[in-house]
């Protein structure tokens, strides 16, 4: 069962006074309403995650932080009567109310009102009244109020509100026409015909409705339908061929002089993603001089490919590639397509230095990196071989459950097999400096790969920015080494998920959970010489499952969400093209205010899609350019390999 109060601590902690809001009656307000109460049966366990949430009639309950955010700016004293507008599941008023002497709110849904005051009954509050009606024309008879907080966008600030302010008395509107560039304004009376305005930053809020000041229904479906967005991003798109034109690589040329190209996607089961990134791959190796190819794969199966595709022997030991969950991320028949290709292109090429190459980022398969250590020593130095079973040695009780490692790491006495895998990876660095053997490479990440496992392992146990930073650190350290072990004048491209290669403090993971990823890290390291390119499409159809470990389905993908990114692009019409942020300042500067972005690992569940597969992202910031399909398809799984006995499992719990 779910620990509601942790949660609701560690969502004020995390989400709202980490983001800026620091009034500690606030805060303390915010820890004593129990959010969980006000939403919708069912989406209890998404109650503290710091996003809005439906609840019927079209409407949702704002995010916490934003509750918090006008509560704070509204200055709300413990005498203070309060006019709430848009009661929406009573949530905000509970806020309030622990804040203020009284609150009044008004609601234009008779059913949502109906239900919010049943909420707040139940749950004790005896301070609020609740009121149906045109919140554009306040609530005259109890007037005048300390505080007017609106949770709707107004086109203008309705007068009847400011006049029913106190002297002093201050009004939290959002204002703007366009649905999607609004500013959070604090109104505060002066005098009686006098009131100052502040504005306090973009946001964006469903439209205040009613007589005075507000959008008409009519009017708010035509702006819906046709927002200037869209037409900016028509404009500015460049129309794609299609992905097996030789002409769709060469879209991609203005990137060729960079260091390190970084291909996202929206999720691991749409083919044209994996299409699209192999063609341009194709061309920035063919033209542009690119010889590594690093993808969010296992090291040991992607060096199985490498020695393929180089014309190396296959290794006696070795074993069915892809093995673990999800297979069909990596087994399928789009990237077989482009392995086959790789292999061609590299019997062309002279010298073993220029060939391309194929290698995985990621820090899984312990078990099968251990055994690449092993396998080299064994070659080279039988008693240095010897000397690394004994160290990894330490590991192996737990390799059926990781978390059972990370809780059994606690104890003093575990530091040592800490300390052991740590001190086989040094040992192999130091053998780097002396020796030139063409497998040492191999063995030297694969050392690197235990070490951050077992490191993984141990994180694992508490969760949180940690786990991820750590995978994401390890994935940009061995594509750095990479490049230090290729030249100076080594070129990567990068294939993994949008979430690891777009620039992560420009989306929640960055501003909320204080989580990095490979595209910060690469601008941080690369500067101009990193290209980090999106990828994201509307419908279609997606491979997935449905939890962790469990089967693959083909799914329908269901239609981007209003407000979204991937809306204003399905919204351009156009049914696939290139956003170039960089040729086009006006469009990077309109789509900078952050705005849900939908994310799809290797677990889809549509019918909590908002909650599950959407984060706040200013686009524009994230990436350099953005790739558009607008209906998009599955990837084709090729066979399922052979279950595997005796592996370590996947050190990664999660779907992206």
């Amino acid at each position: 069962m779910l620990d509601f109060e942790y949660a609701r601590h560690r969502m004020v902690e995390a989400h709202i006074a980490r983001r800026g809001v620091h009034d500690r009656r606030v805060l303390n307000a915010v820890r004593r309403v129990a959010r969980e109460q006000f939403v919708d049966e069912g989406l209890e366990e998404f109650a503290y995650e710091d996003s809005p949430l439906p609840i019927g009639s079209g409407q949702t309950i704002s995010q916490p932080f934003i509750v918090a955010k006008m509560a704070e700016i509204a200055e709300i004293e413990a005498t203070d009567r309060v006019l709430e507008i848009g009661t929406g599941s009573g949530y905000a008023a509970a806020v309030l109310a622990e804040l203020a002497e009284h609150v009044f709110t008004i609601e234009r849904h008779r059913s949502l009102a109906q239900q919010a005051e049943r909420r707040l009954n139940a749950t004790g509050y005896r301070n609020i009244e609740v009121r149906v009606g045109d919140g554009t024309k306040g609530w005259q008879e109890k007037a005048p109020f300390d505080a007017i907080v609106v949770a709707a966008a107004g086109t203008s600030i309705p007068l009847g509100l400011q006049e029913q302010l106190e002297i002093g008395g201050r009004l939290i509107i959002p204002v703007g026409e366009d649905l999607y560039s609004q500013r959070l304004v604090r109104v505060t009376r002066i005098a009686a015909n006098k009131f100052e305005e502040e504005d306090l930053g973009g946001v964006m809020f469903v439209p205040l409705i009613g007589e005075h000041g507000g959008h008409d229904e009519n009017a708010s479906v035509r702006e819906a339908r046709a927002p200037p967005l869209p037409r900016q991003i028509a404009r500015a798109a460049e129309d794609l061929p299609q992905i097996d034109d030789p002409a769709f690589g060469a879209m991609f040329d203005r990137f060729g002089s960079r260091r390190v190209v970084l291909l996202g996607e929206a999720s691991h089961g749409t083919s044209e993603f994996y299409r699209a990134r192999a063609a341009v791959t194709r061309r920035l190796l063919q033209r542009h001089g690119f010889t590594i190819v690093a993808v969010e794969a296992d090291w040991p199966d992607a060096a199985q490919i490498n020695r393929y595709v180089r014309g190396g022997e296959r290794r006696s030991d070795a074993q069915p590639l892809f093995q673990r969950f999800p297979t069909w991320m990596w087994r399928n028949a789009e990237v077989s397509e482009f392995i086959g290709w790789l292999h061609e292109y590299n019997r062309d090429v002279p010298g073993h230095a220029r060939k391309a190459g194929f290698y995985g980022l990621d820090l899984y398969n312990m078990s099968g990196s251990i055994a690449t250590v092993l396998a080299y020593l064994d070659k080279v130095d039988p008693e240095a071989a010897a000397v690394a079973r004994e160290r990894y040695g330490c590991l192996m009780p737990w390799q059926n459950e990781p978390s059972t490692y990370g809780r059994a790491a606690l104890r003093p006495g575990y530091r040592t097999c800490e300390e052991a895998v740590v001190r086989q990876c040094m040992d192999l660095f130091e053998r780097s400096m002396m020796e030139g053997d063409g497998d040492l490479l191999d063995a030297k990440q694969s050392a690197r790969l235990v070490a951050s496992a077992e490191r993984y392992y141990r994180v694992m146990y508490y969760g949180g920015a940690e786990t991820w930073n750590l995978r994401d650190r390890h994935m940009f350290e061995t594509l750095d080494q990479l490049l230090e072990a290729h030249g100076p004048k080594s070129k990567a491209v990068v294939w993994a998920h949008n979430s690891h290669i777009g620039d992560a403090r420009h989306t929640d993971m960055g501003t909320v959970r204080d989580e990095l990823n490979i595209g910060q890290l690469c601008r941080e390291r690369f500067g101009a010489q990193a290209a980090l390119i999106g990828f994201g499409t509307d419908t279609g159809t997606v491979a997935c499952a449905s939890d962790w470990d469990r089967e693959m389905e083909v799914k329908d993908l269901n239609p981007s969400l209003p407000g979204s990114f991937e809306r204003l692009c399905h919204e351009s019409g156009k049914p696939s093209f290139l956003l170039d942020f960089e040729r086009h300042g006006e469009l990077g500067a309109d789509l900078a205010a952050p705005r849900p972005e939908r994310y799809i690992g290797v677990i889809y569940r549509p019918e909590t899609e908002r909650l599950s597969h959407y984060m706040d992202s200013s686009v524009s910031r994230q990436f350099d350019a953005f790739v558009w399909f607008d209906r998009t398809s599955a990837v084709t799984p090729l066979s399922k390999p052979t279950d595997s006995i005796g592996k370590v499992p996947d050190t990664f719990p999660f779907g992206i």
